[in-house]
């Protein structure tokens, strides 16, 4: 009987991830499962909902940079372009009583595709319904909590993250007050976050056509040394398409498209040398990034003139039926383009120099720098009522949660930094004749590289770009972009702290604990902040509390 070994008793955790990994569950557990997969999201879905959509009216008035935003929607209803409004428009709209806007047009800084989202809530509402002013961006942070999710999804197939990376978002304070606010910059986030999605699908499904290709050439005997030139590639195209919308919203998603752009030709590279194809990187550069070119950079441009066509289709527009002398007309062939798209260009011209150069004061300014500190969240709304009470809309994140992001984003480049140190650190080992050397210790922190990178992409091209113009106006609103992203590393570091299945039970439950503890008490600052984030009336006093750094004030 030498060899037999007793038979090791599992206990309840251990006999399930045995049945797991068989693929063999009973019907109730499936059932189980199946709940727990639709039932958790779902639920998560409904707490974006309830944060994003209750009371959604109140304030009943124009808060910050709404009130260019309603105004240009409903101008935009209207008359097809951003108009002049007379003095007192705020108070008018207020009141439920819109006044007339002129047909004089006005010099406007963003693209119109965010205004045309607040506009599809009023003209189911109508103008004179906050609740209208509002509707379109709500709906838009509720699916961008959906996205965020979907993205966790293919990122690491797992209902747990998945669940966690969007219940995060779902109450976090910033993205709460941008779904309640008739502003741009929810609307930018969602469109990016889907936009990254296709990216993702892409990259799946571009290393599958590159085994189909490499497989029937090399089973052909054809040479493969270059590597194919794909150009059938619909998830890349709708990259294009998105990201091209994404700058019709504000022009900063250019960095973005530009980053994830470079991402995809580099992933390309790697697959290509992984699937050992010889010349991967002159195959890359030379064949297929120009293809890759070729789908996204048209398709941006189209998708993103399609969103002015109200500028196009009338004659009112600013700048739109400007005389244009001979030294302004476009050199050579050029100059036979249509005078609308050269008037066109030069007002984009105009909106750039106006981005540059804006830097006028503002008592809720910050600075990029401060940005990862949260030195000045901004406040959208502020009333005392006089009766001891005060109305505050503040876009404040959970405390915890951002710096917890931040400081997961630095743990994942200092892993970063030692997997490299690692690589090319010789490392001597003793190692016996016939064997293989041991492979280098997991990197600390879950996901592979390409999560990784699709994670500090996000962050880097959302928050880098900002660095670039330190006398520009800026507001910590505008990180609801890359606040996605900083999720995603925190759930990443959590399920790094939660443990890998390989681990020890004991250390497993100590993981767990930890997680549970943690994600606890961020739902418990999200109860005590989430006042300030719907303009719920509350006392001084306890408004005071919420003031945990002199610089939120």
């Amino acid at each position: 009987m030498q060899g037999l070994q007793p038979r090791p008793v599992l206990d309840a955790e251990g006999a399930q991830q045995v049945r797991g990994r068989a693929g063999v569950f009973r019907d109730d557990e499936l059932s189980r499962l199946e709940r727990l997969r639709v039932g958790m999201p779902a639920a998560v879905l409904g707490v974006a909902a309830a944060t994003r959509l209750i009371a959604l009216d109140q304030p009943g008035v124009l808060v910050f940079d709404e009130t260019y935003y309603v105004k240009d929607a409903a101008s935009l209803l209207e008359l097809g372009y951003e108009g002049r409004w007379p003095d007192g428009a705020d108070e008018l709209f207020a009141a439920g009583t819109p006044p007339t806007v002129s047909e004089n047009a006005a010099f406007v800084a963003h693209p119109p595709l965010g205004k045309w989202v607040i506009a599809l809530g009023m003209l189911a509402l109508g103008p004179a319904n906050p609740y209208g002013w509002r509707l379109g961006v709500a709906v838009s942070g509720v699916l961008l909590v959906a996205a965020l999710m979907l993205l966790a999804h293919l990122l690491w197939r797992q209902t747990a993250l998945t669940t966690l990376a969007g219940g995060l978002l779902a109450i976090d304070g910033n993205a709460i007050v941008m779904s309640r606010v008739a502003l741009l910059d929810g609307v930018l986030a969602l469109v990016v976050v889907l936009a990254v999605i296709a990216i993702v699908l892409d990259r799946r499904t571009a290393r599958a056509r590159l085994a189909r290709w490499l497989d029937a050439r090399r089973a052909a005997g054809r040479p493969t040394d270059w590597g194919p030139a794909m150009l059938a590639r619909p998830w890349l195209l709708a990259a294009g398409v998105l990201f091209g919308l994404a700058v019709s919203v504000k022009w900063s998603a250019l960095y973005l498209f530009a980053a994830f752009a470079v991402l995809t030709v580099v992933a390309d590279a790697i697959d290509r040398r992984r699937a050992g194809v010889a010349l991967w990187a002159s195959g890359t550069l030379l064949r297929q990034a120009p293809l890759s070119v070729l789908l996204t950079i048209p398709a941006a441009a189209a998708a993103h003139l399609v969103t002015w066509w109200g500028w196009f289709a009338t004659s009112g527009g600013y700048g739109r039926s400007r005389t244009i002398d001979a030294a302004e007309r476009w050199p050579g062939i050029l100059g036979s383009a249509p005078d609308a798209l050269q008037n066109w260009w030069a007002y984009q011209q105009s909106v750039y120099g106006y981005h540059v150069g804006e830097s006028s004061p503002h008592p809720y300014e910050a600075p990029a720098a401060g940005w990862p500190l949260l030195l000045r969240p901004t406040y959208m709304h502020y009333l005392d009522r006089g009766d001891g009470t005060a109305e505050a809309l503040t876009g404040i994140p959970n405390p915890l949660l951002w710096w917890g992001s931040v400081a997961a984003v630095l743990v994942i480049l200092v892993g970063c930094g030692i997997a490299v140190w690692r690589v090319r650190r010789p490392r001597p080992v003793a190692v016996t004749a016939g064997t293989e050397p041991p492979a280098a210790p997991p990197l600390p922190f879950v996901g592979s590289p390409w999560v990784i990178a699709v994670i500090l992409t996000g962050v880097a091209a959302g928050y880098l770009p900002w660095m670039l113009y330190p006398e520009r106006t800026t507001f910590f609103f505008y990180t609801i972009v890359i606040t996605p992203f900083l999720v995603l590393a925190l759930v990443s570091v959590l399920a790094a702290v939660r443990g890998r299945p390989s681990d020890s039970p004991e250390r497993r439950r100590l993981g767990t604990a930890l997680v549970v503890a943690f994600v606890t008490m961020l739902v418990i600052v999200s109860a005590f902040f989430l006042p300030l984030w719907t303009g719920t009336p509350i006392p001084l006093d306890f408004l005071r509390m919420h003031y945990w750094l002199p610089s939120w004030i």
